[in-house]
């Protein structure tokens, strides 16, 4: 498989270039293309990068971080000793690429000037489900599982996100989002902050990027972050041994560990201990290896199947939850570009089935698994799009957008309210926040994470809280 970046292309100029731009960032030793003026250089530019085999776990991962990263042998070590206390909780964050248009996701069927500002584009008030909270918006109808988690109590929506003075270049209102302040001299990311304060030196899967390299919001100053590409990518294996003999090392895994574990020697013991951890994770991890005649593993019940490597990705998380690995803070990305500034009606709509499909699916695997009460989600994407349609029948750059908190202790409310069109433009005629990304990021870490806002996120005094638990 290519390790080349999965790259959708986009009509929009400023979102290619940003993507290239933060890739070759995220590609320590590679150097950096030139940053356009008034650009801000990507968190996490400049971090080192080594790749490691974590034996135990059979996950071949890419570990960044500011100094010298430690020996192989010492993450080992760390991350079994960090899985002893597993119970922690854990936020994950997936980015909806390219600002998606949050008055289709959430439709303000019942605004007079909807019909006027988007004719063409306009859903009508059949075509999907009542936002509960306010009959104004309705859910679009491939947004519907969402629609049907927010009944249970377990999105907490925010139809209008942002920050003031907001900023129409993908580059920067991405980095903004990513840094947790519309601050452009920030190289540390949000959760990158709060691992710096909260990690320790020799557990990388305390911060986990699924992708090709690494999210700027998970890029740290001090500890060690990690990034793996696919579920598909993870593998167990032992150096020269295949075939019947190594079925037969698999199947006497358990026997041998368990007689290391009870010798009463400390090395034995720590042998022993290694091999059961060993075949317990193989098990685990059996469920994503391809099967004879499988170019790649099928994915759980639920999950869409797609060529795209987002539900496999958030697929992978779950599977690495249930193994019992010491995750913290996650991040993910969709494939599908929602910079849709022509045929909107078509690119919207693959890319939003897919991704609402994958994320109840993930709520629901969760579920399945037992560890609903240990994840919240956050996704979230850098701005909303221009009220009015254009020309080639889509929408251009806009300011506030939506942004959802999933999980089984969400608390499940709209968080902010919708502005409406005939007051709520600002100057330009885009939709205006009414909550403040930097006020949700507070929330999370005090009402979640359970860490003051104050050292991580700039100004935290004088933003709000929100509540995102229930």
């Amino acid at each position: 498989m290519s390790s080349r970046p999965s790259l959708r292309s986009c009509a929009c100029q400023d979102f290619n270039r940003a993507e290239l731009l933060r890739h070759a960032a995220a590609q320590a030793g590679r150097g950096l293309p030139s940053i356009e003026p008034g650009m801000p250089t990507p968190a996490g530019t400049g971090l080192s990068r080594r790749g490691f085999l974590l034996a135990s776990a059979g996950l071949a991962l890419s570990v960044y971080g500011a100094g010298r990263l430690l020996d192989p042998s010492k993450f080992e070590e760390g991350i079994a000793l960090a899985a002893e206390a597993s119970n922690a909780p854990v936020l994950v964050s997936v980015y909806l690429q390219g600002g998606i248009d949050s008055m289709s996701v959430l439709y303000p069927v019942g605004d007079p000037l909807y019909t006027q500002y988007r004719p063409v584009l306009g859903l009508p008030e059949s075509a999907g489900p009542v936002f509960t909270e306010d009959p104004r918006l309705h859910w679009h109808p491939l947004a519907a599982p969402l629609a049907e988690l927010h009944g249970e109590g377990k999105v907490s929506v925010l139809p209008a996100v942002g920050y003031s003075d907001p900023n129409q270049s993908h580059f920067t209102s991405r980095h903004f989002w990513e840094v947790g302040a519309t601050q452009a001299d920030l190289l540390t990311g949000w959760m990158g902050r709060y691992l710096d304060l909260t990690g320790t030196a020799d557990n990388p899967l305390q911060g986990l990027c699924l992708d090709e390299s690494l999210q700027p919001a998970l890029a740290t100053a001090r500890m060690p972050v990690a990034t793996v590409d696919t579920p598909s990518s993870y593998s167990f294996y032992a150096s020269g041994v295949w075939g019947p003999p190594q079925s037969i090392m698999y199947d006497s895994f358990d026997a041998l560990g368990q007689v290391g574990a009870d010798s009463g020697d400390p090395a034995m013991i720590q042998s022993g201990q290694a091999a059961l951890m060993s075949s317990t994770l193989r098990r685990q991890l059996l469920p994503f290896q391809p099967k004879s005649g499988e170019a790649t593993p099928a994915l759980p019940s639920g999950y869409p199947a797609s060529a795209d490597k987002f539900p496999a990705r958030m697929a992978g998380i779950a599977q690495l939850l249930a193994a019992g690995l010491p995750l913290r803070c996650v991040s993910a990305s969709t494939e599908s570009v929602f910079d849709t500034h022509d045929n909107q009606t078509v690119a919207l709509g693959a890319g939003l089935d897919e991704a609402a499909q994958t994320l109840y699916a993930f709520q629901r695997d969760l579920e399945a698994r037992g560890l609903a009460d240990r994840v919240l989600t956050l996704v979230w994407s850098e701005f909303g799009r221009r009220p009015q349609e254009n020309a080639s029948g889509g929408t251009d750059h806009g300011a506030a957008g939506c942004a959802f908190v999933m999980g089984a202790r969400a608390a499940g409310k709209m968080i902010g309210e919708w502005p409406g069109l005939a007051t709520g433009l600002d100057a330009l005629g885009n939709v205006r926040a009414t909550a403040d990304f930097r006020s949700l990021y507070c929330s999370l870490l005090e009402q979640w994470l359970g860490h003051e806002a104050a050292p991580i996120v700039p100004g935290a005094a004088t933003l709000g809280r929100v509540p995102v638990v229930a």
